[in-house]
């Protein structure tokens, strides 16, 4: 793939990946929380983890209308979702009630960090 297509679609998945952020990490966990709330009920962490990524969502939704220019933010979020689901993973294996969450948060923030990576320019 040359650099002009990976661009286009590191700006089409770069709004994808932000729209997630903003609108879908709440509904999954509604949905689907065995893979996407580490908590139930009322939970503080949970309100805290939704306003981080929908605030990250708000930022690449903007990185997407020139992705070179904020390469950082992008790196950024590659990184940030490796350790998080990282972190994540050692904790779902470590507690079997969480087993779920490798197939959804974890396997989530894993496939962000590769299609980002694989996305970006070479150069």
């Amino acid at each position: 793939m040359n650099d002009t297509t990976r661009l286009k679609y590191l700006r089409l998945t770069l709004q994808v990946i932000a729209f997630i952020f903003i609108f879908a990490v709440y509904p999954l966990t509604v949905i689907w929380p065995s893979g996407w709330a580490w908590h139930t009920g009322g939970s503080h962490y949970l309100t805290m983890i939704i306003g981080i990524y929908a605030t990250l969502g708000v930022f690449l939704l903007i990185a997407s209308r020139n992705p070179l220019d904020h390469r950082s933010l992008i790196w950024f979020t590659v990184w940030s979702s490796v350790v998080h689901g990282g972190i994540m993973a050692v904790q779902a294996i470590m507690n079997p009630e969480f087993i779920g969450h490798l197939y959804g948060d974890v396997l989530g923030l894993f496939l962000v960090a590769g299609v980002l990576v694989w996305l970006m320019p070479k150069k």
